[in-house]
């Protein structure tokens, strides 16, 4: 068995088979995302560690500890993030698995407060390993759209939000996929003003926005009325499988944008990410289910590496950002 912790040193095709066969694939942990991540150094360090046994893949856990302008959020929010959760071989060992996640902690270590995975599929067969690891596992939502159906998919979707999205279609509002610098500054500038007004959490810069549309990593989405933007969501592509909504803003056909994305490129599923934590009223959560989505229970793993700092920082940033 083999520990890799500098994840150049990955074959690109070895790793791009290994995707395809993993049950636990997701767009983020994929060599285009690795791509993706490391073209933005300004905005993101990236990390990344592999177990293999023999020339064989049997883990990998591709992430990054986002760089925010304000030197106070830096400070208290390294967080290392890793969308997906770890990719795994389907048969990965208890032993496999525990390498891979010491690994990972003794990387990060002195470079994040805090771990966390923010799982879009079930890891729940491994969760005796994470938690044996010092992982803690935290009940968090995921949603669901099945778009392989046309005529199901709108059959679900709530009467309110089909009128809203007939009405906007009326009002001259139309669907386009972002193609100019321009239009993704015009997207980024709606979606800056949600966070900073509603959202309250740290939002990535423009040229992370900028860099995803130029290299073609997935698809921006806009909705467009008398040549204006007024809503918009970007979209990773995990081919042939799942369309992930990863940033979004606007009214509700923007929503539809996506899950016509989905049906018309064979998508079967729209991943609306996340959901909120089961003992809150979350109303992100309701307005999505008015689609058709349905609840995913994947959760999140949480390895704290600095609980005073933790405990400072949640509270912290939340004020700061208000």
């Amino acid at each position: 068995m083999t520990i890799i912790t500098d994840i150049t040193k990955i074959d690109r095709t070895a790793w791009a088979q290994f995707v395809q066969q993993s049950p636990t694939a997701t767009w983020f942990q994929t060599p285009e995302a690795y791509n993706f991540y490391i073209s933005v150094p300004q905005q993101l360090r990236v990390f990344g560690v592999a177990v293999c046994e023999g020339t064989a893949l049997r883990g990998i856990v591709v992430g990054f500890i986002p760089k925010d302008s304000n030197p106070l959020i830096r400070y208290f929010a390294r967080r290392a993030i890793i969308y997906g959760g770890p990719l795994l071989a389907e048969d990965i060992s208890e032993e496999e698995l525990s390498a891979l996640l010491k690994a990972l902690t003794d990387v990060l270590r002195r470079k994040a407060i805090y771990i966390e995975t923010r799982n879009f599929c079930s890891l729940s067969a491994w969760e005796h390993v994470f938690e044996a690891c010092g992982f803690a596992y935290v009940p968090h939502y995921d949603m669901h759209i099945d778009c392989a159906n046309r005529e199901t998919m709108i059959r679900l979707i709530h009467d309110s939000k089909m009128r809203q999205i007939r009405k906007a279609e009326k009002d001259g509002v139309r669907i386009v996929e972002a193609s100019t610098a321009q239009e993704v500054h015009d997207y980024f500038v709606l979606l800056s003003r949600l966070y900073r007004q509603k959202v309250h959490r740290p939002l990535f810069g423009e040229e992370f926005f900028q860099r995803f549309v130029a290299d073609k990593r997935g698809v921006l989405l806009l909705a467009k009325q008398a040549e204006q933007v007024v809503g918009g969501v970007l979209c990773p592509v995990l081919e042939g499988k799942v369309l992930y909504e990863w940033y979004i803003v606007g009214p509700a056909i923007v929503t539809w944008a996506g899950m016509d994305y989905a049906n018309r490129n064979e998508l079967p599923i729209f991943d609306l990410m996340g959901g909120g934590t089961p003992d809150m009223a979350y109303g992100v959560r309701d307005f999505k289910q008015q689609f058709g989505s349905y609840i995913k229970k994947f959760g999140r793993y949480l390895h704290i590496n600095n609980h005073f700092l933790y405990t400072l920082g949640t509270f912290g940033v939340k004020n700061i950002l208000r």
